[in-house]
Protein backbone atom coordinates (compact mmCIF):
# COMPACT_ATOMS: atom_id res chain seq x y z
CA UNK A 1 0.00 0.00 0.00
CA UNK A 2 1.36 3.24 -1.16
CA UNK A 3 2.02 5.56 1.83
CA UNK A 4 0.92 8.91 1.08
CA UNK A 5 2.87 12.02 2.95
CA UNK A 6 1.02 14.84 1.52
CA UNK A 7 -2.60 15.84 0.80
CA UNK A 8 -4.18 18.87 -0.42
CA UNK A 9 -7.38 20.28 -2.23
CA UNK A 10 -7.22 22.86 -5.37
CA UNK A 11 -10.70 22.57 -6.73
CA UNK A 12 -12.80 24.82 -8.38
CA UNK A 13 -14.92 27.57 -6.19
CA UNK A 14 -18.29 26.58 -6.97
CA UNK A 15 -17.58 23.35 -4.85
CA UNK A 16 -17.82 23.77 -1.13
CA UNK A 17 -17.36 20.59 -0.38
CA UNK A 18 -14.88 17.48 -1.24
CA UNK A 19 -13.99 14.50 -0.10
CA UNK A 20 -10.41 13.15 -0.10
CA UNK A 21 -10.71 9.50 -1.85
CA UNK A 22 -8.25 7.25 -0.20
CA UNK A 23 -9.56 5.47 2.77
CA UNK A 24 -5.56 4.93 4.09
CA UNK A 25 -2.48 5.94 3.12
CA UNK A 26 -2.14 8.30 6.10
CA UNK A 27 0.73 8.19 8.69
CA UNK A 28 2.00 9.97 11.71
CA UNK A 29 3.90 12.92 9.63
CA UNK A 30 1.63 12.99 6.76
CA UNK A 31 1.58 16.44 5.62
CA UNK A 32 -2.40 18.31 5.64
CA UNK A 33 -2.05 21.68 3.68
CA UNK A 34 -5.62 23.35 4.13
CA UNK A 35 -5.79 26.55 1.89
CA UNK A 36 -6.93 30.01 3.05
CA UNK A 37 -10.54 29.59 3.04
CA UNK A 38 -10.42 26.23 3.75
CA UNK A 39 -11.30 23.74 6.91
CA UNK A 40 -10.47 20.48 6.99
CA UNK A 41 -12.71 17.62 9.09
CA UNK A 42 -11.87 14.41 9.39
CA UNK A 43 -14.57 11.59 10.20
CA UNK A 44 -14.00 7.86 10.92
CA UNK A 45 -16.50 5.45 11.95
CA UNK A 46 -18.78 7.52 10.65
CA UNK A 47 -17.94 10.62 13.13
CA UNK A 48 -16.83 13.89 12.68
CA UNK A 49 -13.51 14.74 14.58
CA UNK A 50 -10.92 16.95 14.65
CA UNK A 51 -11.14 19.90 12.50
CA UNK A 52 -7.98 21.81 10.95
CA UNK A 53 -8.12 25.57 9.53
CA UNK A 54 -5.52 27.05 7.14
CA UNK A 55 -2.27 26.17 7.18
CA UNK A 56 0.33 23.17 6.81
CA UNK A 57 -0.17 20.51 9.63
CA UNK A 58 1.96 17.60 10.37
CA UNK A 59 -0.35 14.65 11.21
CA UNK A 60 0.34 13.91 15.03
CA UNK A 61 -1.50 13.16 18.26
CA UNK A 62 -1.52 17.03 19.31
CA UNK A 63 -3.70 18.19 16.72
CA UNK A 64 -5.73 15.25 15.41
CA UNK A 65 -5.94 14.12 19.27
CA UNK A 66 -10.04 12.55 18.89
CA UNK A 67 -8.72 10.83 15.74
CA UNK A 68 -5.83 9.44 17.53
CA UNK A 69 -7.61 7.95 20.20
CA UNK A 70 -9.61 5.54 17.85
CA UNK A 71 -6.84 4.51 15.86
CA UNK A 72 -4.52 4.14 18.61
CA UNK A 73 -1.34 3.99 17.20
CA UNK A 74 1.76 4.88 18.39
CA UNK A 75 3.48 8.16 17.64
CA UNK A 76 6.13 7.67 14.88
CA UNK A 77 4.10 5.21 13.56
CA UNK A 78 4.66 4.38 9.64
CA UNK A 79 2.12 2.22 9.89
CA UNK A 80 -0.70 3.39 7.73
CA UNK A 81 -4.45 4.01 9.05
CA UNK A 82 -7.79 5.36 7.06
CA UNK A 83 -9.80 8.10 7.76
CA UNK A 84 -11.96 10.33 5.71
CA UNK A 85 -11.09 14.20 5.55
CA UNK A 86 -13.53 16.23 3.98
CA UNK A 87 -12.32 19.67 2.62
CA UNK A 88 -14.71 22.74 3.38
CA UNK A 89 -15.04 26.04 0.95
CA UNK A 90 -15.81 28.74 3.67
CA UNK A 91 -15.57 31.73 1.23
CA UNK A 92 -18.62 33.65 0.22
CA UNK A 93 -20.12 32.40 -3.17
CA UNK A 94 -21.88 35.56 -4.59
CA UNK A 95 -23.61 34.04 -8.00
CA UNK A 96 -26.29 31.76 -6.76
CA UNK A 97 -29.01 32.44 -8.95
CA UNK A 98 -32.75 31.82 -9.12
CA UNK A 99 -35.89 31.98 -10.66
CA UNK A 100 -39.29 31.17 -10.93
CA UNK A 101 -40.08 27.92 -13.39
CA UNK A 102 -43.41 28.76 -13.59
CA UNK A 103 -45.37 32.50 -13.31
CA UNK A 104 -47.14 32.83 -10.21
CA UNK A 105 -50.85 33.40 -11.04
CA UNK A 106 -51.70 36.77 -8.67
CA UNK A 107 -55.01 38.85 -9.19
CA UNK A 108 -53.25 42.00 -9.90
CA UNK A 109 -55.08 44.48 -7.16
CA UNK A 110 -55.14 47.83 -8.65
CA UNK A 111 -56.59 46.64 -12.09
CA UNK A 112 -58.18 43.46 -10.69
CA UNK A 113 -56.85 41.04 -13.28
CA UNK A 114 -55.50 37.37 -12.97
CA UNK A 115 -51.73 37.85 -14.27
CA UNK A 116 -49.28 35.84 -14.76
CA UNK A 117 -46.02 37.05 -12.83
CA UNK A 118 -42.03 35.89 -12.68
CA UNK A 119 -39.49 36.61 -10.17
CA UNK A 120 -35.47 36.43 -11.03
CA UNK A 121 -32.63 37.07 -8.69
CA UNK A 122 -29.74 35.96 -6.83
CA UNK A 123 -28.05 35.17 -3.43
CA UNK A 124 -24.39 35.15 -1.71
CA UNK A 125 -23.88 32.26 0.79
CA UNK A 126 -21.11 30.96 2.82
CA UNK A 127 -20.41 28.26 4.91
CA UNK A 128 -20.55 28.82 9.14
CA UNK A 129 -20.73 25.56 10.68
CA UNK A 130 -18.73 22.83 8.50
CA UNK A 131 -19.32 19.79 11.28
CA UNK A 132 -22.84 21.04 10.73
CA UNK A 133 -23.00 20.87 6.72
CA UNK A 134 -21.58 17.76 6.48
CA UNK A 135 -23.61 15.51 9.32
CA UNK A 136 -27.10 17.20 8.10
CA UNK A 137 -26.45 17.76 4.31
CA UNK A 138 -23.43 16.42 2.50
CA UNK A 139 -23.40 12.72 4.23
CA UNK A 140 -21.16 10.79 2.09
CA UNK A 141 -20.58 13.03 -1.31
CA UNK A 142 -18.06 12.93 -2.86
CA UNK A 143 -18.20 16.38 -4.14
CA UNK A 144 -21.24 18.90 -2.95
CA UNK A 145 -21.09 22.24 -4.77
CA UNK A 146 -23.32 25.04 -5.77
CA UNK A 147 -25.23 22.63 -8.16
CA UNK A 148 -26.55 20.32 -5.64
CA UNK A 149 -27.04 23.33 -2.88
CA UNK A 150 -29.49 25.48 -5.54
CA UNK A 151 -31.39 21.65 -6.07
CA UNK A 152 -31.86 21.13 -2.50
CA UNK A 153 -33.10 24.11 -1.42
CA UNK A 154 -35.28 25.27 -4.59
CA UNK A 155 -38.31 24.02 -3.02
CA UNK A 156 -37.68 26.17 0.29
CA UNK A 157 -36.73 28.97 -1.64
CA UNK A 158 -39.40 29.27 -4.57
CA UNK A 159 -42.07 28.19 -1.06
CA UNK A 160 -41.06 31.07 0.25
CA UNK A 161 -40.35 33.52 -2.75
CA UNK A 162 -44.10 32.76 -4.17
CA UNK A 163 -45.92 32.97 -0.72
CA UNK A 164 -44.27 36.46 -0.25
CA UNK A 165 -44.44 38.05 -3.44
CA UNK A 166 -48.09 37.44 -3.41
CA UNK A 167 -48.86 38.27 0.20
CA UNK A 168 -47.12 41.57 -0.61
CA UNK A 169 -48.86 42.95 -4.07
CA UNK A 170 -52.09 41.81 -2.74
CA UNK A 171 -52.12 43.21 1.14
CA UNK A 172 -49.86 46.41 0.15
CA UNK A 173 -52.11 46.48 -3.21
CA UNK A 174 -48.57 47.02 -5.01
CA UNK A 175 -49.59 47.16 -9.18
CA UNK A 176 -46.92 44.89 -10.69
CA UNK A 177 -46.55 47.35 -13.13
CA UNK A 178 -44.36 49.62 -10.43
CA UNK A 179 -43.51 46.85 -8.15
CA UNK A 180 -39.83 47.68 -9.26
CA UNK A 181 -39.35 50.61 -7.07
CA UNK A 182 -40.16 47.85 -4.20
CA UNK A 183 -36.93 45.39 -5.01
CA UNK A 184 -35.06 46.78 -1.98
CA UNK A 185 -37.41 46.10 0.33
CA UNK A 186 -38.97 43.28 -0.77
CA UNK A 187 -35.09 41.50 -0.95
CA UNK A 188 -34.16 42.38 2.68
CA UNK A 189 -37.12 41.15 3.97
CA UNK A 190 -36.60 38.24 2.04
CA UNK A 191 -33.44 37.70 3.17
CA UNK A 192 -34.57 37.78 6.70
CA UNK A 193 -37.57 34.82 5.54
CA UNK A 194 -35.62 32.20 4.10
CA UNK A 195 -32.34 32.38 6.71
CA UNK A 196 -33.95 29.79 9.13
CA UNK A 197 -33.43 27.11 6.83
CA UNK A 198 -30.06 27.11 5.63
CA UNK A 199 -28.91 28.17 8.98
CA UNK A 200 -29.95 24.72 9.81
CA UNK A 201 -27.77 23.19 7.69
CA UNK A 202 -24.90 25.56 8.63
CA UNK A 203 -25.16 27.85 5.75
CA UNK A 204 -25.27 32.26 6.09
CA UNK A 205 -27.09 34.11 3.65
CA UNK A 206 -24.76 36.97 3.22
CA UNK A 207 -27.16 38.81 0.96
CA UNK A 208 -30.81 38.37 -0.96
CA UNK A 209 -31.23 40.04 -4.66
CA UNK A 210 -34.92 40.10 -6.17
CA UNK A 211 -33.53 41.23 -9.57
CA UNK A 212 -36.81 41.45 -11.08
CA UNK A 213 -40.55 41.12 -11.02
CA UNK A 214 -41.94 40.95 -14.17
CA UNK A 215 -44.88 39.52 -16.36
CA UNK A 216 -44.71 37.03 -19.95
CA UNK A 217 -45.34 39.97 -22.73
CA UNK A 218 -47.06 37.25 -24.68
CA UNK A 219 -49.22 36.28 -22.39
CA UNK A 220 -53.28 37.16 -23.80
CA UNK A 221 -54.25 38.62 -20.00
CA UNK A 222 -50.78 40.62 -20.09
CA UNK A 223 -51.96 41.88 -23.63
CA UNK A 224 -55.37 42.56 -22.77
CA UNK A 225 -53.81 44.63 -19.63
CA UNK A 226 -51.97 46.72 -21.78
CA UNK A 227 -54.80 47.43 -24.16
CA UNK A 228 -56.87 48.97 -21.04
CA UNK A 229 -53.72 51.08 -19.89
CA UNK A 230 -53.01 52.70 -22.94
CA UNK A 231 -56.72 53.58 -23.55
CA UNK A 232 -57.10 55.19 -20.02
CA UNK A 233 -53.45 56.71 -21.02
CA UNK A 234 -55.39 58.14 -24.18
CA UNK A 235 -58.19 59.38 -21.90
CA UNK A 236 -56.28 60.89 -19.36
CA UNK A 237 -54.24 63.47 -22.10
CA UNK A 238 -56.93 64.21 -24.58
CA UNK A 239 -59.10 65.29 -21.94
CA UNK A 240 -63.14 63.67 -21.93
CA UNK A 241 -64.57 66.00 -24.77
CA UNK A 242 -61.47 65.15 -27.50
CA UNK A 243 -61.63 62.10 -26.40
CA UNK A 244 -65.14 61.52 -27.33
CA UNK A 245 -65.02 63.17 -29.99
CA UNK A 246 -62.16 60.97 -31.79
CA UNK A 247 -63.40 58.10 -30.66
CA UNK A 248 -66.98 59.26 -32.53
CA UNK A 249 -64.75 59.74 -35.61
CA UNK A 250 -63.49 56.03 -35.50
CA UNK A 251 -67.03 54.82 -34.90
CA UNK A 252 -67.77 56.77 -38.49
CA UNK A 253 -64.80 55.40 -40.36
CA UNK A 254 -65.75 52.18 -39.31
CA UNK A 255 -68.98 52.75 -40.27
CA UNK A 256 -68.07 53.72 -43.93
CA UNK A 257 -65.62 51.02 -44.31
CA UNK A 258 -68.19 48.23 -43.55
CA UNK A 259 -68.72 46.38 -46.59
CA UNK A 260 -72.39 45.75 -46.03
CA UNK A 261 -73.18 48.85 -46.76
CA UNK A 262 -71.94 49.13 -50.35
CA UNK A 263 -68.83 51.25 -51.68
CA UNK A 264 -70.52 54.69 -52.26
CA UNK A 265 -73.32 54.36 -49.52
CA UNK A 266 -70.94 53.30 -46.87
CA UNK A 267 -68.45 56.66 -48.13
CA UNK A 268 -71.55 58.45 -48.19
CA UNK A 269 -72.49 57.51 -44.20
CA UNK A 270 -68.67 57.95 -43.38
CA UNK A 271 -68.35 61.77 -45.29
CA UNK A 272 -71.26 62.66 -44.30
CA UNK A 273 -70.72 61.66 -40.54
CA UNK A 274 -67.21 63.27 -40.86
CA UNK A 275 -68.39 66.50 -42.15
CA UNK A 276 -70.95 66.78 -39.15
CA UNK A 277 -68.53 65.98 -36.85
CA UNK A 278 -65.84 68.52 -38.46
CA UNK A 279 -68.59 70.98 -38.48
CA UNK A 280 -68.50 70.73 -34.68
CA UNK A 281 -65.41 70.56 -33.63
CA UNK A 282 -64.81 73.96 -35.82
CA UNK A 283 -67.87 75.36 -34.14
CA UNK A 284 -65.76 73.76 -30.35
CA UNK A 285 -62.38 75.18 -31.52
CA UNK A 286 -64.05 78.59 -32.29
CA UNK A 287 -65.79 78.83 -28.68
CA UNK A 288 -62.44 77.88 -26.67
CA UNK A 289 -60.27 80.41 -28.63
CA UNK A 290 -63.36 83.30 -27.81
CA UNK A 291 -64.26 83.19 -24.12
CA UNK A 292 -67.20 85.76 -25.22
CA UNK A 293 -68.57 83.17 -27.72
CA UNK A 294 -68.84 80.61 -25.07
CA UNK A 295 -72.84 79.27 -23.78
CA UNK A 296 -73.51 80.48 -20.12
CA UNK A 297 -73.72 77.48 -17.49
CA UNK A 298 -77.74 76.28 -17.11
CA UNK A 299 -79.97 78.43 -14.61
CA UNK A 300 -82.71 76.98 -12.81
CA UNK A 301 -85.33 74.68 -15.05
CA UNK A 302 -82.61 75.14 -17.85
CA UNK A 303 -80.64 71.53 -18.32
CA UNK A 304 -76.97 71.53 -20.21
CA UNK A 305 -76.27 70.62 -23.49
CA UNK A 306 -74.08 67.16 -23.40
CA UNK A 307 -72.27 68.41 -26.45
CA UNK A 308 -71.32 72.02 -25.66
CA UNK A 309 -72.66 72.57 -22.09
CA UNK A 310 -74.85 75.74 -22.81
CA UNK A 311 -77.83 76.08 -20.82
CA UNK A 312 -80.86 75.25 -23.15
CA UNK A 313 -84.98 75.17 -22.27
CA UNK A 314 -86.43 71.93 -20.17
CA UNK A 315 -87.97 69.60 -23.35
CA UNK A 316 -85.73 71.06 -25.51
CA UNK A 317 -84.63 68.62 -28.49
CA UNK A 318 -81.97 70.83 -30.07
CA UNK A 319 -79.23 73.01 -28.48
CA UNK A 320 -79.68 76.90 -29.04
CA UNK A 321 -75.94 77.24 -29.22
CA UNK A 322 -74.79 74.59 -31.27
CA UNK A 323 -77.78 72.86 -32.52
CA UNK A 324 -76.69 69.31 -31.53
CA UNK A 325 -79.68 66.80 -30.28
CA UNK A 326 -80.70 66.94 -26.58
CA UNK A 327 -79.92 63.48 -25.81
CA UNK A 328 -78.05 62.58 -22.69
CA UNK A 329 -75.36 60.07 -22.94
CA UNK A 330 -73.20 58.28 -20.72
CA UNK A 331 -70.05 59.12 -23.37
CA UNK A 332 -68.36 56.08 -25.25
CA UNK A 333 -67.26 52.67 -23.71
CA UNK A 334 -63.36 52.97 -23.34
CA UNK A 335 -63.82 49.10 -24.93
CA UNK A 336 -65.69 49.11 -27.80
CA UNK A 337 -65.84 52.70 -28.50
CA UNK A 338 -69.38 52.89 -28.74
CA UNK A 339 -72.06 55.01 -27.16
CA UNK A 340 -73.69 54.12 -24.00
CA UNK A 341 -76.56 55.60 -22.22
CA UNK A 342 -76.49 57.70 -19.27
CA UNK A 343 -76.13 56.59 -15.77
CA UNK A 344 -75.53 52.77 -17.75
CA UNK A 345 -72.97 50.30 -15.55
CA UNK A 346 -72.05 48.47 -17.89
CA UNK A 347 -71.49 48.66 -21.68
CA UNK A 348 -74.75 47.06 -23.81
CA UNK A 349 -72.18 46.53 -26.91
CA UNK A 350 -69.60 44.85 -25.47
CA UNK A 351 -70.58 44.14 -21.37
CA UNK A 352 -67.43 46.32 -20.46
CA UNK A 353 -68.02 47.78 -16.96
CA UNK A 354 -68.40 51.72 -17.60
Amino acid sequence: MAIIDRVKYDGPDNVFVWRWPHDEGLTWGTQLIVNQTQEALFFKGGKALDLLGPGRHTLKSANIPLLEKIINLPFGSQTPFASEIYFINKAVTMDMKWGTREPIPILEPVYKMFIPVRAFGQFGMKVKDSRKLITELVGTEMVFDSAKILDYFRGHLMSRIKDYISETIIHKKISVLTISTELNEMSEALKKNISDEFERFGIEIVNFYLSSVNVPQDDESVKKLKEILAKKAEYDIMGDQQYKTVKTFDVAEKAAQNEGMGGLAGAGVGMGVGLGLGAGMGQMTQNAMNPAMQPAPPAAGQVACASCKGAAPQGAKFCPHCGKPMTQTGGFCTNCGKEKPAGAKFCPHCGKQA
